[in-house]
């Protein structure tokens, strides 16, 4: 398996001490603890109180200043001192170089809302879902084969962290992509799985010829339509209803670019290569198909990788149970085996994406 260098030496060697070692194994066994300690100095202000005193803070004047009493100050105080987030200094809290981090960080933000919101609960079935194939997680929030069908229906809580963790990893890379795929000439592009539109409104906002057809659920249409509604171009997004998962659907012909972003990672290898196959039988020699995702082992910073692995998690127990974030290597396996060739491929868009440019 290759890995890029900066993943290389750490995944291949063993780099911590034996002590170090046994601290983090300490620290995962208590890791639901230490997820919702942080979380809920977060929500309450405590790191911010803290970066904000000159001098630190006593869990008395933390609990003057919060809702918490001083008991439950105390003991986020004292876990937050033994996590690393604070501390102390002269009888006073303090904020670490960790707690800062936490505090200002806006991914891992992004990354707690949307465990917590979206995951936590579920993730308490993920044996199950490991072992069954499907997402006994998401039985949390209903009864529906795959979030994606559920989206409009969830709470509105975990609707936004779920909508605010796909955006925020996929929005940076837009106007790099944008450069790259209007390097040549496009009058029609499909966006399949557009979600709420977003790519579909930058592509109409930075080509003022180009027509962008949305390809997407019907439920996932309607959410498309209300988001894009009164906005500059969208008389110029169209919908089309479909679901590839239903392999007597077609894609429709004659667009100059089929783009898939964050998409492919939704679904497992044998449906990844069908869907590409359907999308070839629907291009001709002048049509790219232009597939974004963040592969773990592309990515420049070991942090990154890290998350992604994670992350594939959450497909296991509440998406679809079958999914995850790829290894470049399976992703260009399943393209090849569709019928279609990678012209080109970039990498460090955004937040660590990589464009894949394919041509039959």
């Amino acid at each position: 398996m290759k890995l890029f260098p900066a993943l290389e030496k750490k995944y291949s060697e063993e780099t911590l001490t034996a002590s170090e070692a046994l601290r983090l194994a300490h620290r995962i066994s208590f890791g639901p603890v230490v997820f919702q300690v942080s979380r809920i100095m977060l929500k309450f202000g405590i790191l911010q109180m803290l970066a904000d005193s000159a001098k630190g803070m006593t869990s008395d004047e933390i609990a003057g200043q919060t809702e918490l009493s001083r008991y439950a100050a105390q003991v986020l105080l004292e876990s937050s001192l033994t996590i690393g987030l604070v501390k102390q200094a002269n009888d006073r809290f303090v904020i670490s170089k960790t707690g800062w981090f936490l505090l200002s960080d806006p991914l891992i933000k992004v990354n707690m809302d949307f465990n917590h919101d979206v995951n936590y609960l579920g993730w308490f079935r993920l044996e199950e879902a490991l072992l069954n194939g499907t997402p006994e997680g998401l039985k949390v929030f209903g009864n529906w084969a795959t979030i994606y069908e559920g989206l409009s229906q969830l709470p509105g809580n975990v609707q936004k962290s779920w909508f605010g963790f796909d955006h925020y990893y996929s929005d940076e890379s837009f106007d790099e992509a944008l450069q790259i795929v209007f390097n040549r000439p496009v009058k029609t592009l499909l966006d399949v799985g557009g979600n709420t539109g977003r790519w579909a409104l930058r592509c109409v906002s930075h080509n003022p010829e180009v027509s962008v057809t949305v390809m997407d659920l019907p439920q996932q249409l309607e959410m498309m339509k209300r988001q894009t509604a009164g906005k500059a171009g969208a008389d110029r997004i169209t919908a089309y209803a479909a679901n590839v998962l239903d392999k007597t659907s077609r894609f429709p012909t004659g667009y100059d670019v089929i783009w898939m972003s964050q998409f492919l990672d939704c679904f497992p290898e044998n449906e990844i290569k069908n869907i590409l196959s359907r999308a070839a039988q629907s291009m001709n020699a002048h049509s790219r198909l232009y597939i974004m995702e963040t592969f773990w082992d592309r990515q420049a910073f070991e942090d990154a990788a890290f998350c992604l692995t994670q992350i594939s998690l959450y497909f296991t127990a509440l998406a679809n149970g079958n999914s995850k974030m790829y290894h470049s290597g399976d992703m260009i396996r399943c393209v090849n085996g569709a019928g279609l060739q990678i012209e080109q491929m970039h990498d460090g868009l955004g937040k660590g994406h990589s464009l894949l440019i394919c041509r039959i």
